[in-house]
């Protein structure tokens, strides 16, 4: 699996015009799912999100985890993470998970979330989506799982 992370103030993710997730302060996360990714994988990264410290404390360092600063998540699929761009002009996402197993490991992470005690909205896998954020510093993270 692989994670984009992305500290924002405010977001949200909008599907034929209706607003689906909606956050203030916290990560938006753009997830990708590959053939080879299990359930440890969604648990691994989940934990590692969860208790990464990217906020800043009183003294403007980043010490605090998402938990910590009591940041929400908005959480959205993103199979083209795993677009492969090295040949030609178009990506190829063979790579990317099929839709029936990647909807599975994508709720399993976002349980996961849930589980550390942190509100996760979602957008609507497999919907062509908006997603609207202001970037915090900006601090955009990748976290991989293998």
């Amino acid at each position: 699996m692989k994670v984009v992370v992305q500290r924002s103030k405010q977001a949200s993710v909008t599907v034929e015009e209706e607003v689906v997730g909606r956050i203030e302060k916290g990560f938006v996360l753009l997830v990708g799912v590959t053939h080879e990714d299990t359930e440890e994988d969604a648990a691994f990264l989940a934990d590692k999100i969860a208790n990464l410290r990217v906020f800043d404390d009183q003294d403007g360092k980043m010490n605090l985890s998402i938990i910590d600063a009591g940041g929400e998540v908005l959480s959205v699929s993103q199979f083209t993470l795993y677009g492969d761009c090295r040949k030609g002009r178009r990506p190829n996402f063979m790579n990317a998970a099929k839709p029936d197993q990647a909807i599975v490991l994508y709720n399993t992470f976002n349980s996961y979330l849930r589980e550390k005690g942190l509100k996760v909205e979602t957008g609507t896998f497999g919907a062509m989506m908006d997603v609207s954020l202001t970037n915090d510093g900006p601090v955009t993270l990748i976290i991989e799982s293998k």
